[in-house]
């Protein structure tokens, strides 16, 4: 998950590999060549403004042109900003974009308005299939198809994990008094009643120093956070017979609640923290417990620090202290993610298409995963397997295991018609958590507000796109 804009440049990294004969072509070699008629022409692609950019920016986009004499012209789009843009760009027919990024959870709304071209034929017509079977299965069964066509190639593998720190989990003396106190060995929560135990007793001990655990709790960040939370204690958004919203019921009362709580063993001020305040503070060591998405590990490790893109990043404090695990109750959330298709407008398919396949393809995304500095998460069986990645800081194996194991056990983000909607009134509900509104009283209206997206949608067709979330295996916990 990725929400900064940095400006800065990083050098190009070239693919290495030479030409096979065609029998042994790959699928990035196939897109290759496919592409070169096309050459001379410019395609464009929508990509999220910040450091995620820099990937088509500064790698991806000159190496194709180097090897296909296609340019990519990069629009730099705010996420927040992704979904509308895209919807005008297809309602308008302008046909302004070629490629895109595409949020997954908006994808029901975006291929029933038939702004998504149908990738099957080029995917068969380009020998593609094999290689998608080793996208992994929380991705590829989930986040690549609608209504049974593929509409788009899963590109990132977000997924929240849980960060602590070793050393203080680790520390014979820390641990004797822990165990003395609650009668059970101080390790990464398996609970939500674990992780306060474990960040109170913290704080009471080193506060000021360190504080038991911080998290990001500005717009739109915890909002994922509740969506895991609450499924795992049992709740269910909508009942099903009438997409009534349920989200105010007790399960969503204690959810609230707690994660207020728990804002009191962590730093003064965490109510106001955003991605980058809550790295800081984990990467300077003040917090010995935290949840984020997989680039908060690469960055504790030391991993691209002398990037000139990642000045910003704050010099890791707890290098070779940090452990990785799956977040309480073990069903961590997926949380955003972007898949790569192909606009139903424009007036470059073929090529288009030719160059997300390129880009998604085990052999380029397996560098592009590795890039520091551009934020694309593991999200093929390879990508957790490869050496060469394992190899990057002593405890990356460790880091991409967790990754692998936390995506297979990961729950989907909501994904209905006019989510971004949904999205909001879950976002807006929690900013009013924190500025100490009455519980109840915010989850009543933010199920008032459900209640009426869903009537504006229509009734029936939300509840038919609910049952078929509701029926995959990430949707809600078995």
């Amino acid at each position: 998950m990725k929400f900064r804009t940095i400006l800065g440049a990083a050098a190009v990294l070239a693919l290495a590999g030479a030409s096979a004969p065609a029998a042994d072509k790959d699928a990035a070699d196939i897109a290759v060549d496919a592409a070169k008629k096309y050459a001379g022409t410019t395609i464009s692609i929508v990509w999220e403004a910040g450091l995620q950019s820099l990937d088509p920016l500064n790698y991806s986009g000159p190496q194709w042109e180097k090897l296909t004499g296609i340019k990519v012209k990069v629009i730099e789009v705010p996420t927040d900003q992704m979904f509308t843009k895209i919807m005008q760009d297809f309602k308008s027919g302008a046909g302004a974009y070629d490629a895109l990024n595409v949020i997954p959870s908006w994808m029901p709304d975006l291929a029933r308005a038939g702004a998504l071209e149908p990738l099957d034929k080029y995917v068969d017509k380009f020998g593609y299939r094999d290689e998608l079977q080793d996208i992994a299965a929380a991705y590829r069964d989930n986040q690549m198809q609608y209504d049974g066509k593929i509409f788009g190639f899963p590109d990132d593998g977000d997924v929240m994990l849980l960060y602590y720190r070793k050393d203080i989990f680790e520390d014979p003396k820390v641990k004797e008094e822990f165990k003395a106190k609650f009668g059970y060995e101080l390790a990464p929560p398996k609970d939500w009643k674990q992780f306060d135990e474990i960040g109170q007793f913290i704080t009471d001990k080193m506060a000021p120093k360190v504080y038991g655990a911080g998290f990001f709790r500005t717009a739109p960040y915890p909002q994922y956070m509740f969506q895991e939370r609450f499924r795992m204690e049992g709740g269910k958004f909508f009942n099903a017979d009438t997409m009534k919203a349920t989200v105010n019921g007790d399960v969503g009362l204690k959810v609230f609640k707690e994660m207020k709580a728990e804002n009191k063993f962590m730093p003064p001020g965490v109510e106001q923290w955003n991605f980058v305040d809550n790295l800081a503070a984990f990467l300077q060591g003040t917090t010995a417990m935290t949840i984020s998405w997989p680039p908060y590990g690469r960055w504790a490790a030391g991993y691209g620090s002398g990037e000139e893109a990642l000045k910003w990043v704050p010099k890791s404090q707890v290098a070779g202290k940090v452990g990785y695990a799956l977040t309480p109750l073990g069903r961590p959330e997926l949380g955003v993610g972007f898949d790569l298709s192909v606009s139903a407008t424009s007036k470059n398919k073929e090529a288009a298409y030719l160059f997300i396949q390129w880009l998604n393809s085990k052999k380029t995304s397996l560098e592009r995963v590795q890039l520091p500095y551009t934020l694309r998460d593991p999200f093929r069986l390879s990508h957790y397997a490869s050496e060469k990645y394992r190899g990057l800081w002593p405890d990356a194996p460790a880091y991409l295991d967790t990754i692998k194991t936390s995506g297979e056990k990961g729950l989907l983000d909501l994904s209905l018609l006019q989510q971004d909607k949904y999205d909001e009134a879950m976002t807006k509900a929690i900013s009013s958590l924190w500025a100490g509104e009455d519980p109840k009283a915010i989850l009543d209206r933010m199920a008032q507000q459900f209640d009426a997206i869903t009537d504006k949608v229509g009734i029936d067709n939300q509840k038919a796109v609910y049952k078929v979330w509701a029926a995959k295996p990430g949707a809600y916990p078995q």
